[in-house]
């Protein structure tokens, strides 16, 4: 496990062997470093603290046992993203995961069942099993046909942890399995960039959702990525909701039209009109018509974008781990200083959560 884990810090950090063991004080042999990554030997205390600081990872990151590993890892990104940033990216996500089992542990919370149907293929065959899968999951859970007023609240209240994460600007996302130590079961975990805008959050939080149900296509002529982003839509935008709120079927739409579904359901103006097409609601050729002309800068710059607080935006912020941390503080199962480790924050921002600003 420490081996494992000191290998990824250091792709992580682009070093090599040798670099790392220069950049540790007092020097360490590239050997040893070789030795550690291997699991043939540990390093003591000092030499541990030294290498964490030299990859600029935490000696909890290095050390800790709830993550074994992230199995089945989906990444939403440019073919252009390096390895190093995959390897960057990998390591947020186990120090955030990390932080996350750790804090239920404290609170010695039962694990969440398996929030997946067994009954949707993993493999489909056709558009239609996209949307059949959308369809089948939104029932297993409940969801009715109405817009989903929070993507990340969903996930959350499933057992699924998202973290909201500094990814690198050519990754939106991604999906994996977390395997645990032990026997305890494994647990899913959706990352999402902070960078990007709501609309584009949403999709890509009910992309890699997909990507949980949808794991390979029996067709040729159907890509896995466009099948998973037709499940996606179908997810976000029910086709029957849609055709009762628009129409069946229609020669044409207006821009304000779109605006008012964009807002409604929380997706960019490109996602809507492509979904209108899918749904039968649009004519093939209107659609392509419109990304030719009024449309054609859609997928570029958002036109009349959610503002951030405002609209489904201010419901789009994962908020389980934060709670639970306050919830562990309150409880006195940890203290202060280490909620604002778990957090990230100053020591005062803890104390102000915890007793609120008339104590300060």
């Amino acid at each position: 496990m420490f081996g494992d884990r000191l290998k990824l810090a250091r792709k992580k950090a682009g070093l090599s062997q040798r670099a790392l063991a220069g950049a540790v004080q007092p020097r360490v042999s590239a050997q040893a470093i070789s030795r550690y990554e291997a699991n043939e030997m540990m390093p003591g205390a000092r030499v541990l603290m030294e290498i964490a600081r030299a990859l600029n990872v935490s000696a909890d990151f290095l050390m800790s046992s709830q993550v074994a590993e992230l199995e089945g890892v989906e990444f939403r990104k440019h073919s252009r993203t390096s390895a190093r940033d995959r390897a960057r990216v990998e390591a947020l996500v186990i120090e955030q995961l990390e932080k996350y089992l750790a804090i239920e542990h404290v609170l010695d919370l039962e694990d969440a069942p398996d929030p997946f149907p067994a009954e949707c293929p993993r493999e489909i065959v056709s558009w239609e099993g996209a949307e059949a899968c959308a369809e089948n999951l939104r029932h297993r859970w409940d969801l009715g046909r109405d817009p989903i007023p929070s993507m990340v609240g969903l996930l959350e209240d499933q057992g699924i942890k998202v973290i909201e994460a500094d990814l690198p600007n050519d990754v939106a996302g991604l999906t994996c399995v977390v395997r645990r130590g032990g026997d305890r079961p494994a647990v899913h975990a959706i990352v999402v960039s902070d960078k990007v805008t709501v609309e584009r959050k949403r999709l890509t939080l009910a992309h890699e959702l997909g990507h949980r149900i949808i794991a390979s296509v029996a067709d040729s002529a159907i890509r896995l990525e466009k099948a998973i982003n037709r499940f996606a839509g179908a997810f976000l935008m029910p086709r029957e909701t849609l055709r009762e709120e628009i129409g069946a079927s229609r020669h044409g739409v207006a821009y304000e039209e779109i605006k008012h579904l964009k807002h409604l359901y929380g997706v960019s103006a490109s996602a809507m009109l492509v979904r209108l097409g899918q749904v039968g609601v649009l004519p093939d050729s209107v659609v392509t018509y419109a990304f030719k002309t009024y449309a054609k800068g859609w997928r570029s710059g958002e036109p009349d974008p959610i503002e951030p607080g405002q609209g489904l935006d201010a419901f789009e912020k994962p908020g389980r781990f934060e709670g639970l941390v306050y919830r562990a503080l309150a409880e006195e199962l940890i203290s202060p200083a280490r909620a604002a480790e778990l957090l990230e924050v100053a020591l005062a921002e803890i104390e102000r959560g915890l007793r609120g600003p008339k104590f300060l």
